[in-house]
């Protein structure tokens, strides 16, 4: 970062005064910019104190807030006397408070794009408020229309963030979430506006609709929001994504093609602690820009949503992922980010004084003359109840702790980079702020048309039928460009099947899951206890399940247009490594390429295919079996072991059991393996909801697990053990017999290994049941007295092993009724044997099952069913909308 300097004091040439509050100020009194004679600017004045005294406020994660107390002026060029003229003075009538929002304008300077919030209505719902719609002011015809003329249409969700295409089409943010409300309804829901994952604000996608307001299209599906869309000159379209999976992740920049196809992160998963002049700041990627030679403009933003001073950096996509971490082919040293050099100024977002004054706003003219428009605030100061400009002041009376600054008074100017000049385009009065600014220039850098992927030539046709994509992995082993398996031999000696059977494999499995998506509290209003012992992980539904294969690579069909995520699993169907992070979306048709994995702590690029090392998996020679491998198969030149199954067996389905076939060993140099097979078929209790779907997949197949219906009657199934001779109950291994508060004679009784399995309500949380709060929960141990089960309690010892007694406020001891020391006294913790982190994080469980008290109590297929449910959060429901008898 460039360091601050200080007292960098603009000078100024011709001095004149600025009169208004009490203020004497130096500006510089030159002729206006030439080009800017010719055209228009635009830009947003807002009150900042408009209603009831409450300052206005921008929520970075809350872009829908309405601050009233905007309108949108427009100035025939960039004389400062040049009069403006209120464009929305009128638009709701007089004196109605209105919001508005994102300039834009088109390639040829001929348009500008807006979104604007009428007034308030009074006495009315916040759902039957006016929504965010988006506007179009034309200069040829000097008007201001909206885009969708329909009030229905218009009113179906809140469009903020819009941006010109190439072609014409309007590119926006937008809560009407039209395909994703779509799917719900096939997936057999209610159809709602989904929340955000912090389940605060309803979601914004990424949108697209044609310039008359139609064919609304939604491109993404994040379940939290994707917001910002910015056209770059390549035609792609670059936004903001706050990564909201599991945990806070920030808001992330992300890439995408216009039909959405192509989408990938591009910067700032780790980048979100900058050290900035010396602290670190909390930073999100919010609102991209791009300058006239390519690189991203960022006015970064303060954490505090009261301060809105901005600082303004470069960030270098091209070469780098994050902050300090160039890409893979790059070799980029240094930083990725740096501040923008703009003459003498330095500014930040700090409330300290700044001897350079305050940015609000930078927009760069869309041509090579670096020239920007800014919104800024002139360091000023009061001195004796007057405010001063800070270059009125000497160093010694500037570093006057008890210097007091002015309330801000941001205003537009006009600054020449490569000259060192700025000059007054637009003032304002106190109280008030110039927000954002545009000028209506064609621009130098027109940007190329990137034309939507066609069925049957980019797009597979088959998939788009079945409105499926497709996600190909060219190794699981692969960990940022290294073999994972190395110390075992490597992948080459994992796909060689006289080399490892398929028993030594490490990664068996695939599975896919699906967010679901938040409903708000009027569709159904969903308590904490409903997500169990965490809220982290939400609800989430099994897409289902499909085989590595031995070298690592895995292609499956995948349902379109909703967020998955993907685990691989061992043998036993448990979950190897960390949970994914990031929600996948495929466009129908579309394949997605993974070269392989990533580990949390990592911070080498993944996730963006041009970034990323190369993958460790070349796949075949081509024309030849793999070696010592079946010659069923004869893979193309470069195909994993995934691809050259497909190409003779077909892409593979995913399935709701855990299924193994060996497919690779040749008989004649090895023995076969012997195939897997965890299915809820085999299952005595009732299966999770939505398996039967599997018979015949389509891509709105799910598997639901909720405690209550599919993982209680697993502890209530009768499981008597009969003498295969006499056909006599010899033993009754049903799980709630022993690890119950009563015996089956009614007798109380601890329950066995502290644990109850009972099919009761919980005496801790009425939401629950027993079993639940006992196997997630923490407890202590019980103890049997008198036919009444009492908490254990147990002496406390110091450090040496001596018992602590009970003292009183002077630190004597205080005595029973016989003259002893009483002891002080403790329960005894029970740890809970189940996790929300996983099956592997639960192995004190699986030990057990595992051991000769235990062993096959359980069958594989409910033992898969226990892992499959831990993996994915152990939650007790996976649906807000579960039966409530």
């Amino acid at each position: 970062m460039r360091p601050i300097s200080g007292y960098n004091i603009i000078l100024f040439t011709v001095i004149t005064l600025l009169l208004g509050c009490n203020t004497e100020t130096a500006i510089k009194d030159e002729q206006p910019d030439p080009v800017l004679v010719e055209y228009p600017v635009a830009y947003i004045e807002r009150n900042l104190v408009a209603v009831d005294e409450t300052t206005a406020q921008f929520e970075t994660l809350n872009p829908a807030r309405f601050n009233p107390g905007a309108q949108l002026l427009i100035k025939r060029n960039a004389f400062a006397d040049s009069p403006a003229t209120n464009l929305t003075a009128t638009l709701f009538g007089e004196d109605q408070l209105i919001d508005i929002r994102d300039l834009s304008v088109s390639d040829d300077g001929q348009q500008m794009l807006m979104a604007i919030r009428a007034p308030e209505i009074e006495g009315v719902d916040d759902d039957e408020q006016p929504t965010w719609n988006i506007w179009r002011y034309t200069v040829a015809t000097e008007t201001l229309e909206r885009v969708i003329t329909s009030d229905v249409t218009a009113e179906q969700g809140d469009d903020l963030m819009p941006s010109f295409l190439p072609d014409g089409r309007i590119v926006f943010a937008s809560t009407r979430q039209r395909l994703s409300r779509a799917i719900l309804l096939d997936e057999g829901k209610p159809q709602y506006t989904a929340l955000d994952e912090s389940r605060s604000n309803e979601t914004f996608n990424i949108h697209v609709m044609d310039p008359d307001g139609s064919a609304i299209t939604q491109l993404t599906f994040n379940l939290s929001h994707d917001f910002y869309p910015l056209v770059l000159q390549s035609g792609q379209i670059l936004y903001s994504r706050w990564d909201r999976m599991g945990a806070d992740h920030g808001v992330n920049l992300y890439r995408m093609n216009p039909d959405g196809s192509d989408n990938e992160l591009v910067f700032g998963w780790h980048s979100h602690q900058l050290n900035l002049d010396g602290q670190t700041e909390s930073i999100d990627f919010i609102k991209p820009q791009q300058l006239p030679n390519g690189d991203i403009l960022m006015l970064l933003t303060s954490q505090d949503d009261s301060v809105i001073q901005k600082r303004p950096v470069v960030i270098n996509i091209d070469d780098y992922i994050d902050a300090q971490q160039a890409t893979a082919t790059s070799g980029a040293e240094g930083d990725a980010i740096t501040d923008v050099e703009l003459a003498d100024f330095n500014f930040s977002f700090s409330t300290d004084l700044a001897l350079t004054g305050r940015l609000n706003h930078l927009f760069p003219l869309p041509d090579s003359s670096q020239r920007y428009l800014m919104s800024w605030d002139l360091c000023r100061v009061v001195v004796n109840d007057i405010i001063r400009a800070c270059g009125q002041l000497t160093a010694e009376q500037l570093a006057d702790e008890n210097l007091v600054q002015a309330d801000p008074l941001y205003e537009l100017w006009l600054l020449d980079n490569a000259e060192n000049t700025q000059q007054l385009v637009a003032t304002t009065t106190q109280g008030t702020v110039l927000t954002e600014s545009v000028v209506l220039q064609p621009s130098s850098q027109s940007k190329t048309f990137i034309a939507d992927k066609v069925v049957g030539n980019e797009l597979d046709s088959q998939l788009s039928q079945a409105l499926a994509g497709s996600i190909h992995i060219r190794s699981v082993y692969d960990f940022d460009g290294t073999d994972s398996t190395a110390n075992a031999g490597g992948i080459s000696r994992l796909s060689d099947p006289t080399q490892t059977p398929a028993a030594n494999l490490p990664a068996r499995f695939l599975r896919v899951i699906r967010g679901v998506p938040m409903p708000p509290d009027d569709v159904r209003d969903i308590p904490n206890t409903d997500f169990g012992r965490s809220n982290n992980q939400l609800m989430r539904e099994i897409v289902g399940y499909s085989p590595i294969q031995p070298d690592g690579s895995v292609k499956i069909k995948v349902p379109a247009n909703v967020p998955l995520a993907i685990s691989v699993l061992d043998i036993n169907g448990q979950r190897i490594g960390g949970r994914h992070r990031q929600w996948i979306t495929l466009k129908p048709g579309e394949t997605l390429e993974c070269v392989g994995c990533h580990t949390a702590n990592s911070q080498l690029p993944h996730g963006r295919l041009d970034a990323q090392a190369a993958s460790i998996n070349p796949g075949a020679v081509g024309g030849f079996a793999y070696p010592n491998a079946s010659s069923n198969i004869i893979p193309e030149q470069g195909q994993t072991m995934a691809e050259a199954d497909e190409m003779v067996n077909g892409l593979a389905e995913l399935s709701a059991s855990i299924k193994y076939t060996d497919i690779w060993t040749n008989p004649a140099l090895s023995t076969v393996n012997p195939s897997v097979e965890y299915s809820y078929a085999n299952l005595a209790t009732p299966a999770p909801t939505g398996s039967e779907c599997f018979d015949n997949w389509t891509a709105y197949c799910r598997i639901q697990i909720n405690y209550v219906e599919h993982i209680q009657p697993l502890w209530d199934l009768a499981r008597p053990v009969v003498d295969t001779a006499t056909q006599m109950i010899i033993a009754d291994n049903t799980c709630t017999s022993c690890h119950n508060i009563v015996d089956t004679d009614g007798v109380t009784q601890v329950p066995a290994g502290q644990l109850s399995l009972a099919n009761t309500v919980s005496t801790d949380e009425a939401a629950h049941l027993t079993s639940y709060r006992e196997l997630l929960f923490n407890d202590v141990e019980q103890e049997e007295v008198d036919g009444i089960l009492i908490d254990r309690l147990v002496e406390v010892l110091d450090a040496d092993g001596n018992v602590v007694y009970q003292v009183d406020s002077n630190g004597e001891p205080i005595l029973d009724a016989d003259g002893n020391p009483i002891p002080v006294l403790t329960t005894v913790n029970v740890p809970a044997i189940l996790s929300t982190n996983g099956a592997r994080s639960s192995s004190d469980f699986f030990e057990v099952m595992n051991n000769t008290t235990h062993q096959n109590m359980l069958s594989a297929d409910e033992l898969k069913l226990i892992n499959e449910w831990l993996d994915i959060g152990a939650q007790y429901y996976n649906t807000p909308f579960y039966s409530q008898d």
